[in-house]
């Protein structure tokens, strides 16, 4: 089973990396002894994420999610990467392919499948809703440093 790597990490950051975006069918994710995702990988607790967590999924041709959820209070946005596949919310069926982003509040009934040819890769990044303001779209400071490499 592919294992994340650990790149650096330090007071204010940390790095991993989960290898090859076209590798990521190589993870499964066991939430228990009979049940276990192939193609997903959560990478928020490697990387120390403290406001969201992230993760990245891998459908083969044919295969699907397997079940609609929801959340209790975290809002998720899908990055279609490659691929095609159809998204469902709610009962609305919509396509996506490489360049699609799909937002969808807690509420929402939602599913993801594969109906193309070639793998659909995704990148899910979830956080708590209604938790954005005004204050935080002007929360990043330029600071007058010369950039060192």
């Amino acid at each position: 089973m592919k294992k994340i790597e650990n790149i650096m990490k330090s007071d204010n950051f940390s790095a991993i990396n989960v290898g090859k975006l076209n590798e990521v069918g190589e993870y499964v994710l066991e939430l228990g002894p009979e049940i276990k995702i192939p193609g997903k990988v959560f990478g928020g607790a490697a990387i120390e994420a403290t406001g969201g967590e992230f993760s990245f999924q891998s459908f083969l041709p044919g295969t699907e999610s397997g079940f609609i959820h929801t959340h209790k209070n975290h809002e998720e946005l899908y990055f279609f990467l490659n691929g095609n596949g159809e998204f469902q919310v709610d009962g609305k069926i919509f396509p996506v392919t490489e360049g699609s982003v799909v937002r969808v509040s807690p509420e929402g009934k939602r599913s993801v499948r594969n109906n193309g040819q070639t793998p659909l890769l995704m990148l899910c990044v979830q956080y708590k809703g209604n938790t954005f303001t005004q204050e935080d779209a002007t929360d990043g400071v330029i600071l007058n440093e010369p950039v060192k490499w």
